[in-house]
């Protein structure tokens, strides 16, 4: 469910302040980040072959909470909203500065395509609506392995740091099962990151990018998000009378047809989308069911214009079945608001981030209808969302186009998406110098 999206163009390379000066800190993070590269490597390959299903990432916690006791962190909360982890880092000197450092851990039910000797072979029999194989088929191995490696960088330099640092090791970003919590709402109610408060929130995500190159927007980089779900309800029959029941299927075929002109009827510069990818029946061959359920999700670039879309799509739903003589009840659920970055926290990090990848590998991308629930954080406390490139790309002419004899471009969710190694070491970088950098009071809006 979340997805970088089709990043297909970008709106250019910035422009922007004098980029933050290197201290001997940054020096001394840096060799330690370039010494841990090959171990961070070794984290995210393991935990590509080992991926679990959103509230079901009980072998990753184990994993990552083995890591953060092993550092001597000042705690290791765990079995937060699930199996969200939290480990707490003191700096050896005052400060009332406190950055969350952000990775998703779960995986998606996706058959992996990729031809690399970890591949996931996982299948999760137990899953609701499963059996299902089992991939990181959208990088949050290397998420997690990121903010790992970030971790064991800035506890080596913690008598040097003013202020507190949390890492928040979030699972079911994926969305849970219907009927269970989870996710980053689950970890607010738990009041995850309350003690102590951040003062800023960073997160990346990795996706169909040129490698190495962070990208960000201003504004609603991904889109608000909500589940629909619609049961049709009919009368059941056998499938030569049909006349003699009322069938509920052709019912849910004219709502997934209709509902992809409810974009004709609000304005078009805010995008939309309203998609079903799963229906499920009652029926057989030869007997028309009781009931279809259709499960799909609803993406507003404008989170404004959720209410709206919403209410024109229940309202259609049933219009449709009251005319050919069934019932339609919708429910909304799993609401997730758009990551929006404000302008302030973005000029802020500008010198940070060129710092790291250099101003060339530093552009601003367009909006997308993909979605991350680390929004709840960032809507919370502030902060920074950015997208960080992993693939074999280039940008030509705005766009971005596959580099000649790499591995292509693969989307987010896509069975045959992967992430190059050498990427994670950036990553790494990003988390750890954004911190130092809001700790030292460089990287601030006040």
């Amino acid at each position: 469910m979340s997805c970088v999206g089709h990043v297909e163009s970008v709106c250019g390379h910035i422009v922007s302040s004098e980029t933050r000066p290197a201290t001997d800190l940054h020096q001394l993070i840096d060799q330690r980040i370039e010494e841990l590269a090959d171990q961070v490597i070794e984290w995210r390959h393991h935990l590509h072959a080992h991926p679990e299903l959103s509230n079901r990432e009980v072998n990753t916690a184990r994993f990552i909470a083995e890591h953060l006791h092993s550092l001597g962190l000042d705690e290791v909360r765990t079995s937060i909203a699930g199996h969200g982890i939290v480990g707490v880092l003191h700096g050896g000197k005052p400060g009332d500065q406190v950055i969350a450092l952000r990775a998703d851990i779960d995986a998606l039910p996706v058959k992996e395509l990729v031809d690399i000797d970890f591949a996931s072979t996982v299948v999760d029999d137990d899953y609701p609506g499963g059996p299902f194989p089992v991939a990181h088929a959208c990088g949050h191995d290397c998420h997690t392995a990121m903010l790992m490696g970030a971790a064991d960088a800035l506890v080596s330099v913690r008598e040097h740091l003013a202020g507190t640092i949390l890492f928040v090791f979030q699972p079911a970003e994926e969305g849970p099962p219907l009927g269970e919590t989870g996710g980053a709402a689950a970890m607010d109610d738990a009041q995850a990151l309350a003690n102590p408060m951040p003062t800023m929130v960073f997160g990346m995500h990795v996706g169909p990018l040129p490698n190495g190159v962070v990208a960000y927007r201003i504004g609603n980089q991904y889109a608000a998000s909500v589940i629909v779900r619609i049961v049709i309800t009919g009368q059941q029959v056998h499938g030569s009378t049909p006349w003699m029941g009322k069938d509920p299927l052709p019912v849910a075929a004219e709502i997934i047809s209709a509902s992809a002109q409810i974009y004709r009827q609000v304005p078009a510069y805010n995008p939309v989308t309203i998609s079903f990818g799963h229906i499920e029946d009652q029926g057989r061959f030869n007997i028309i069911g009781e009931t279809v359920t259709l499960l799909g999700t609803v993406r507003c670039s404008v989170e404004s214009d959720m209410g709206d879309i919403c209410q024109r799509l229940q309202q259609l739903a049933s219009h449709l079945a009251q005319a050919q003589g069934c019932v339609a009840e919708t429910e909304f659920l799993q609401h997730v608001p758009a990551v929006h970055n404000e302008a302030k926290w973005v000029h802020a990090a500008i010198p940070t981030l060129e710092s790291v990848v250099g101003s060339q590998n530093l552009v601003q991308t367009a909006p997308t209808l993909g979605y991350d629930d680390v929004s709840v954080f960032v809507n919370r406390y502030g902060g920074l969302y950015v997208l960080l490139g992993v693939q074999d790309a280039e940008f030509k002419d705005g766009a971005i186009v596959p580099i000649p004899g790499g591995r292509g471009i693969s989307y987010n969710h896509n069975p045959h998406f992967y992430a190059n190694d050498d990427a994670l070491q950036t990553g790494v970088r990003l988390h750890a110098h954004i911190a130092i950098d809001h700790l030292m009071g460089n990287l601030r809006t006040e």
